[in-house]
């Protein structure tokens, strides 16, 4: 069975940071890609960033210099720093694991960003 939780959300004013983490099981991690969205409220939901099974990472223009994303494929698992946080970065955010055909999402963690 497979599973991907999302963590490390939360509340978090404007300029502040936050990491979220995503643990994944059930699959042969290292070899896909995987992939961080969100989806604000009232809106659709966006890609943020992706990273390849070789580490190259993609990001979304309204996120480039303010988010990075990583992976430890010894622990399963993928990360996003995200710094110099911004309201409209508000919404719930996403893990997605990804490999033709395969395409797993986790529940998501909500990310409130407000003073």
């Amino acid at each position: 069975q497979v599973q991907l939780v999302e963590s490390g959300g939360g509340l978090v004013q404007p300029g502040g940071s936050l990491r979220l983490s995503c643990a994944a099981s059930g699959i042969y991690f290292s070899i896909y890609r995987m992939g961080w969205y969100r989806q604000g409220p009232g809106k659709q939901r966006e890609l943020v960033a992706t990273i390849s099974s070789d580490g190259r990472t993609n990001y979304a223009d309204a996120v480039k210099g303010r988010f990075t994303m990583s992976r430890a494929n010894a622990k399963n698992a993928i990360y996003l720093q995200m710094d110099s946080l911004k309201p409209e970065d508000t919404g719930v955010y996403y893990c997605n694991a990804w490999l033709v055909p395969r395409d797993y999402w986790g529940q998501g963690t909500q990310v409130t960003v407000s003073s």
